[in-house]
């Protein structure tokens, strides 16, 4: 168990200097002991304090990565039972799993559609974060075979490779390459597995489905043994179960402080399903409801976009939302004579505004307010979105020097604030448009007759 508030506060520098961002030593020792903050806000706290405080001051799950640069996958580090509390870090690695008994074939063309999928959403781009191979030939040469059929068609993404054969693992580990994770350890082969994975310095999987207990003793076991990076497989497979289970590991780590289970989980929603459509139900409750890393057995654009777009709101900070920065944005090629059109900085308002503006084929400009990230309603209803602010954002971004015509286009949500605006902006045209930003293209055709 991790130190007490008041056995940290013992090993800080006692200034109460608040350059933590506390106002008192005891009160950041208190963060610390809830593992609420992090040791490295303190510029003050000595080396020897640092050693002795490290355990307090770890995240209470571990943080392991996969692949590197680019590519990087990391999951783990989680300090939240719930988003709305602060929020969740590490996104879910999601990875398609191939066999070894496909094909050469047909192991590099579901590996390259997945693996080449990309979708953008709100100025992110979304895709898959891996391959996953397992050994389910047996044979270890079939093996290694199909890591590098996969390897070809990758783009450089990390991979998890599946066997519980040690000599396999060993072969598998050396075509992968370094910071791939290897699944998995037993309460048969964890000693084997250690001595394999500590060798290629993989992350090493383990699997228990005897209860949570066995599953944290064999978690133990390989850490004892020198293996830091640990991935957890309770083994359950069906939905409620794989719920009750997922939850309790984390919240034993999270809340309880139970350090042999505060690690990530992986889940294989496809060995608990009887179609892909209940595999892509079941992997949206482990990217939900806490899988670290979660293996597909099926791939389907629809379904990616679905389960990548859900992970992508999951592990947004509630408390920040994506947003782009406050200016004047040329969409096509706009002149004077252009339209003008107004919303606020909240990305989902941009970009679906800024498709529909490109779509219609009308080269306009599009002044973007600063509202705190906030959609039009909603910054509207907080007063981040009214004449005043638009006025301000007009003349922050030189309006004038853009458009000769002096009409500017306001969402139609918020027509309340026409008259105002003519006040703040006299001799300007107040122009309402849609309330929906799928009819702006209809609306900018009338502009061009």
């Amino acid at each position: 168990m991790g130190m007490s508030g008041l056995q940290i506060y013992k090993l800080l520098p006692k200034t109460n200097c608040k350059d933590c961002g506390f106002p008192t030593c005891l009160a950041f020792a208190m963060k610390l002991a809830a593992k609420q903050a992090d040791l490295a806000a303190c510029p003050h706290v000595s080396e020897e304090s640092k050693t002795a405080l490290a355990a307090s001051a770890a995240p209470p799950m571990r943080l392991v990565t996969l692949g590197s640069g680019d590519t990087e996958v990391k999951v783990g580090n989680e300090t939240e039972m719930f988003r709305h509390n602060k929020t969740f870090y590490n996104p879910v690695g999601v990875f398609l799993r191939v066999q070894d008994t496909q094909s050469t074939a047909e192991i590099e063309a579901a590996v390259a559609e997945a693996m080449g999928y990309q979708v953008e959403r709100v100025g992110i781009t979304l895709s898959l974060s891996g391959v996953a191979v397992e050994n389910a030939s047996g044979d270890k040469e079939a093996f290694v075979a199909a890591i590098k059929a996969a390897q070809a068609k990758a783009n450089g993404k990390p991979f998890i490779i599946m066997t519980e054969d040690p000599a396999a693992a060993q072969a598998g580990l050396e075509a992968a390459g370094e910071k791939t994770l290897l699944y998995a350890a037993t309460k048969d082969n964890w000693e084997e597995m250690v001595a394999v994975a500590k060798a290629a310095g993989a992350s090493l999987a383990v699997y228990e489905p005897e209860g949570l207990t066995p599953l944290a003793n064999l978690a133990e076991n390989v850490k004892g043994a020198g293996i830091e990076d640990i991935v957890l497989d309770p083994g359950t497979r069906s939905m409620p179960d794989s719920l009750a289970l997922f939850t309790q590991i984390r919240r034993l780590a999270l809340t309880k402080n139970f350090l042999p289970l505060g690690y990530p989980t992986i889940a294989f929603p496809g060995e608990g399903a009887e179609s892909p459509e209940e595999e892509a139900i079941i992997a949206g409750q482990h990217i939900a409801k806490y899988g670290g890393f979660v293996v597909l057995d099926h791939f389907d654009p629809a379904v990616a976009y679905i389960l990548l777009t859900l992970r992508l709101n999951i592990y947004t900070d509630p408390q920040k939302p994506i947003q782009v920065s406050p200016g004047m944005y040329e969409i096509g090629d706009p002149g004077p004579d252009s339209p003008l059109l107004v919303t606020t900085n909240f990305s989902l308002t941009y970009f679906s505004v800024a498709g529909e503006v490109d779509g219609s084929g009308v080269s306009s400009w599009l002044l973007i307010t600063d509202s705190e990230g906030m959609s039009v309603l909603t910054a509207w209803a907080a007063g981040n979105f009214d004449a005043e602010t638009v006025a301000k954002g007009a003349k922050a971004f030189d309006v004038e020097s853009k458009v000769s015509h002096r009409k500017i286009i306001i969402p139609g949500y918020v027509a309340v604030i026409s008259g105002e605006l003519e006040e703040e902006m006299p001799g300007w045209e107040i122009l309402v448009g849609p309330r929906e930003a799928v009819d702006i293209p209809s609306y900018l055709k009338l502009w061009q007759n």
